[in-house]
């Protein structure tokens, strides 16, 4: 800009000097009209180049010349026109100069945005280091936080630990109390059948007190208190009331008497139970052939013919059916309410003869269906209570055969065919394949259509799909007759 100025100031001076040049009259001479007599004739440019001199001259400054300036003044055309292009060479160079000043004003808009964003530049690195201190807090929070769960964890275990203790305390006094059940009912069912056999006649009350014998019985009579000692008459009940350790024997002890029938008995199966009689349905006691064990049931006998034992029931959801293996295998709930028999006294069930099941469903608008499959059996625990199934009949859709030839899976025993643990998803213990097209030991809830994660209800997906827990479940088997 500098050199632009200097070279804008040198015209400027020649402009000036050539203007004070044209006006004025020749040197030595006064300007007289054109036809005035003393007018001197202009002498010829020819003639003032051999005479060596000029009319006029003038020292340009800052021009370095080494002799005199000659101008030319005879024709004036020629010097308007080299006016004429010297302004039109001002005003060229005054519109240049205009550009180089919006040129610098837009260079110096330009540095101003450039310090702007400096400025800003460093607040957002000032930002970015207080970013960076609060996650690096962060990230040494979310340690501790770790450390902290850990510890949670390791007190959760210990907690568990000390849980399963006690619940193995718990079991023993189960087994303790199955077996004073059963030497009392043993006990019950020996003075009903003596009280039977003996037969008195002519015998007054104080006699029976005061001998305890009857002078014209046919057999001896006996006092309602138990007798010392039962080993002739049921020589096994010790060993089998020891195996006696589920959940359903325990919550039987407080039914109202009207509903427990275990007086007689004990029988193999309900239809046992049908057969010698008994046509009330209740709880009864039976014993399976071939087993060592006995265990109590609730026979129905009023659906179907009647004879049905009944495995499995959910009508309120006031039992969780959220178990481990050992619990499904001895079994747990209210044998009157809701209830799971186990798989090891359904094993024993049926093995001894060939069983059919029926499977009872009941929706949230008082619908029933049902579903038959003319075979039912379970493998033994070795083979994880593998289920058998025949061939399916009924009006509720086959939603049981999908799970046929399956293991038993519960939360810690994983035996079924997902990569996962079904029994995780769908929230009880089944037969799992991948994972359910039925889950009857699901979560029970209410009023049927239920928004879960994953399908844990009590549904037969054949019978108002997966996603619809049913209102009432029954699940019983009675002998198959061919």
């Amino acid at each position: 800009m500098r050199r632009s100025y200097k070279k804008y100031k040198r015209f400027l001076c020649l402009i000036l000097f050539l203007t004070l040049g044209l006006g004025l009259p020749e040197a030595g001479g006064r300007k007289e009209g054109p036809h005035g007599e003393n007018a001197q004739k202009r002498p010829s440019r020819s003639s003032e180049m051999k005479s060596g001199r000029c009319s006029y001259t003038f020292i340009v400054p800052q021009q370095k010349l080494t002799g005199a300036l000659c101008v030319k003044t005879e024709s004036g055309a020629a010097n308007h026109s080299e006016v004429a292009a010297l302004r039109a060479e001002l005003k060229r160079q005054q519109e240049l100069l205009e550009k180089l000043r919006e040129q610098l004003e837009q260079e110096g808009s330009l540095a101003m945005e450039v310090r702007a964003l400096r400025k800003e530049s460093n607040s957002m690195n000032a930002r970015i280091a207080q970013l960076y201190a609060q996650l690096l807090h962060e990230v040494i929070h979310k340690k501790d936080q770790a450390l902290e769960q850990r510890r949670v964890e390791n007190l959760l275990l210990n907690a568990t630990s000390q849980a399963l203790q006690v619940s193995s305390n718990y079991r023993e006094l189960e087994k303790k109390y199955g077996a004073l059940t059963s030497t009392m009912s043993s006990q019950n069912q020996l003075i009903a059948r003596l009280e039977k056999q003996c037969q008195c006649r002519n015998t007054t009350p104080s006699s029976l007190v005061g001998n305890k014998s009857c002078s014209s019985c046919l057999c001896v009579c006996v006092t309602t208190e138990p007798p010392r000692t039962q080993s002739n008459v049921q020589p096994n009940y010790s060993s089998e009331a020891n195996e006696m350790t589920n959940d359903v024997q325990r919550d039987q002890s407080a039914l109202p008497p009207q509903q427990d029938n275990t007086m007689g008995g004990p029988w193999r199966d309900c239809q046992h139970v049908f057969d010698s009689g008994e046509t009330t349905s209740g709880i009864y006691l039976l014993r399976p052939q071939s087993a060592n064990r006995l265990l109590q049931a609730w026979c129905e006998q009023s659906r179907a013919q009647g004879g049905w034992t009944v495995i499995q029931r959910r009508q309120d959801g006031s039992v969780n059916f959220f178990r481990t293996w050992e619990q499904y295998k001895q079994g747990f709930g209210n044998l009157d309410g809701e209830y799971w028999l186990g798989l090891e006294h359904l094993y024993w069930l049926t093995k001894q003869a060939n069983y059919k099941l029926r499977v009872i469903l009941e929706d949230w608008q008082g619908r029933q269906v049902f579903a038959e499959y003319d075979s039912f059996h379970l493998e033994p625990e070795s083979d994880w209570y593998r289920l058998r199934l025949g061939e399916y009949h009924g009006n509720a859709g086959d939603s049981l055969s999908w799970h046929n030839n399956k293991a038993f899976t519960t939360l810690d025993r994983d035996k079924d065919s997902y990569s996962g643990n079904c029994a995780h998803y769908q929230k009880g213990g089944w037969w799992y394949h991948m994972c359910a097209h039925s889950n009857l030991n699901g979560v029970w809830y209410r009023g049927g259509h239920y928004r879960s994660r994953y399908q844990d209800g009590v549904y037969w997906a054949e019978f108002h799909g997966g996603s619809y827990s049913l209102k009432r479940v029954f699940m019983m088997i009675n002998l198959f007759h061919r």
